[in-house]
């Protein structure tokens, strides 16, 4: 499947990681614990916390991203930095030949993404884009109830968190993270990945801001309409202009409904309402770290593609254009 002579006639995958946040703890960890993998080095975006991170996990610390992917004793890489960067990096390590791991989104750009599909296939490379929402606790008591509630007609997701004092941050810059839904592409990939093709996009969205490149407060709210006929809402908030946090996974069907609110799901049916055990969200980072070694070693297929990653990026984009122009988007003509 891969040119993967560097990578698999040894015992170990040697890796390289971009990213010195919570996110990127996660992977060193699960690397740390998994005797097929070794952590070489890390690039960070600020140098006191790189060498502190290195430190943690005795590793090699590099001075930039472009010095990490020519790196020849590393033949996986993982992007755990800012959304601006996810294209530039993955399009480098590519080129030279390395496997990849990029949490989402692939790039802020559609037209990048495809692009650096077609690389990873035209170098014989995995290219996986991360997407543990599918792997979660409630994505999967989702899928497993789904099909109880007949034909849907509604479904309502919402991600709402409020932070007063906003911090300064890079998931407050408009630059750094991108538009909303491409930044937190999670929050339709979930009805992506459960309902299939979009017919027609609408969005809104409004910051609070007191400086150009950081805001302080987020809203945007987006209604899909599927090739299914099933209507759907995504909202997702932050920021200081917020006040009651929310996150509720709503789906309503011909015969009853599915409603998650933060951990707690119920089955609703017109005489009964029934628990649904969601499962835990810990463990995975490690659970997505094991299947892509998996994958590379033995072959055995990723929960997730990039092409249908790729798609929900179109989707997002969409959502971005319909904002922009107050018009509705229709997907056949993306």
């Amino acid at each position: 499947m891969y040119n993967s002579e560097a990578a698999l006639e040894k015992a170990r995958v040697r890796v390289g990681l971009v990213g010195t946040g919570y996110v990127a703890k996660f992977r060193a960890d699960a690397l740390l614990h998994d005797e097929r993998s070794q952590l070489i080095a890390v690039v960070g975006y600020t140098p006191e916390k790189t060498e502190t991170f290195a430190k943690e996990y005795q590793i090699e610390t590099l001075s930039s991203w472009q010095e990490l992917v020519e790196q020849e004793d590393i033949d996986l890489v993982i992007i755990s930095t800012i959304n601006r960067d996810h294209g530039a990096i993955a399009r480098a390590a590519l080129t030279n030949g390395k496997h990849l791991i990029v949490e989402y989104p692939l790039s802020l750009d559609v037209v990048e993404a495809e692009e650096l599909i077609a690389l990873a296939k035209a170098q014989q490379k995995l290219l996986h884009v991360e997407h543990l929402e599918l792997l979660g606790g409630l994505h999967q008591a989702l899928k497993q109830n789904l099909a109880k509630i007949g034909e849907v007609f509604y479904v309502r997701y919402s991600t709402i968190n409020p932070q007063n004092p906003a911090p300064r941050k890079w998931t407050y810059n408009h630059e750094l993270f991108g538009f909303p839904l491409i930044g937190a592409l999670s929050r339709l990939h979930r009805l992506t990945d459960l309902f299939g093709k979009v017919f027609t996009v609408n969005c809104h969205q409004r910051y609070w801001e007191i400086e150009p490149e950081y805001y302080q407060t987020c809203f945007c709210t987006s209604e899909l309409s599927f090739n299914s006929g099933l209507l759907a809402q995504v909202v997702y908030a932050k920021g200081e202009s917020i006040w009651q946090s929310e996150r509720k996974f709503e789906v309503h069907g011909e015969k009853g409904g599915l409603i998650f609110d933060g951990d707690t799901g119920l089955f609703i049916q017109p005489e009964e309402t029934t628990p649904i055990e969601v499962g835990p969200r810990r463990g995975l980072f490690a659970k997505d770290t094991s299947m892509v070694l998996d994958h590379l070693f033995d072959g055995t297929p990723l929960y997730v593609t990039p092409e249908e990653s790729l798609y929900t990026l179109k989707v997002a984009d969409a959502a971005q254009r319909a904002a922009q122009t107050g018009l509705t988007m229709f997907m056949k003509d993306i």
